[in-house]
């Protein structure tokens, strides 16, 4: 694993998308058991490109979520490696039951990628944003699951779940993101990344949130507090040695997610530290809230998923620590 921080909070002048779309290019070119399985949506996730380039191994399954799930589970028990894609609140809750028995339960190569997920889905609306998709996969054995945050993460993790022998599930930001890592940077699935050390507490975030992250680390060293920033990317198999470190040597943590807390990254982190080292803990994500319409700027103010949220969760954390 390797890595170039940028860090600097720029919107990258490209879609997150491409990340993915460039990495299936190079990996079609070399590997004609790859598949790509659509369900109506290249024009939305640019795999269009996928299609013109390699049409003997695209398809679009149309909008018959459950049936793309079958199909993708029925080429990989052929011995093809496959990935799927849509929106991430299809891709969960509709194709689930597929997802866990077709695919999961059997053992097979089937990568499903779930776009725009959480407050990404913006003017989308209630019934497209997905604040639970993870926790579904999650709960399926021996499942990867990941939350990417940038182009470079992207592309690289995917490169990586085409090396997954089972069922995966990687959520991915579709359009404007804001740069995090310099590209050629890469990751290991499973491994977190430590992008600040700090002794007072520890912030693990991933997705749209570790920007966020990065951002209140800044805002807190103002105030004199030491803030760890962690990129948990992987979810499950989720790094608890690098958790159990930081929770020894910081004595508090925040997790920070476009996601339900009850049952995604913050409760992850949670089963770990009850289990093994029991330190305060303060968890940013969605609340027991469902979806809503607009700008995703807009969103994340009313789901407090911005970085001053995460300066009062640490300050809070640390005072409880301090008791």
């Amino acid at each position: 694993m390797s890595y170039t921080l940028i860090g600097k909070h720029e919107k990258d002048s490209r879609a997150n998308r491409d990340g993915y779309v460039s990495a299936m290019l190079e990996m079609m070119e070399k590997n004609k058991d790859l598949i790509h399985v659509d369900c109506d949506l290249m024009g939305c996730i640019n795999t269009g490109k996928l299609l013109k380039a390699f049409p003997g191994q695209t398809f679009n399954a149309g909008i018959a979520e459950q049936n793309a799930m079958g199909v993708a589970a029925g080429m990989a028990a052929t011995g093809l490696d496959v990935f799927i894609h849509s929106f991430g609140c299809f891709a969960a809750r509709r194709m689930f039951d597929q997802a866990f028995l077709a695919a999961g339960y059997s053992k097979l190569p089937v990568h499903v990628i779930g776009s725009d997920p959480g407050v990404c889905a913006a003017f989308n609306g209630a019934t497209h944003m997905p604040f639970e998709d993870c926790a579904l996969y999650m709960s399926v054995p021996e499942s990867v699951v990941i939350d990417s945050c940038d182009y470079a993460q992207t592309y690289a993790l995917t490169k990586k779940l085409a090396q997954e022998p089972g069922l995966s599930y990687m959520r991915l930001i579709r359009k404007g993101f804001t740069t995090v890592y310099a590209d050629g940077s890469d990751f290991e699935i499973g491994k977190g990344v430590t992008l600040r050390d700090g002794t007072d507490v520890t912030i693990i975030a991933s997705g749209i949130l570790v920007d966020e992250a990065l951002k209140a680390e800044e805002q807190l060293a103002a105030k004199g507090i030491s803030a760890r920033v962690i990129d948990m990317h992987t979810w499950k198999p989720l790094d608890v040695e690098l958790i159990l470190k930081a929770a020894k040597e910081t004595g508090a943590i925040v997790t920070a997610e476009n996601h339900q807390v009850s049952c995604g990254l913050g409760s992850a982190v949670s089963n770990v530290l009850t289990d093994q080292c029991l330190v305060p803990l303060e968890r940013i994500g969605i609340q027991e809230q469902f979806g809503q319409v607009g700008p995703q700027d807009y969103l994340m103010e009313q789901y407090h998923l911005l970085a001053a949220d995460i300066v009062v969760a640490a300050e809070k954390v640390i005072a409880r620590k301090e008791k």
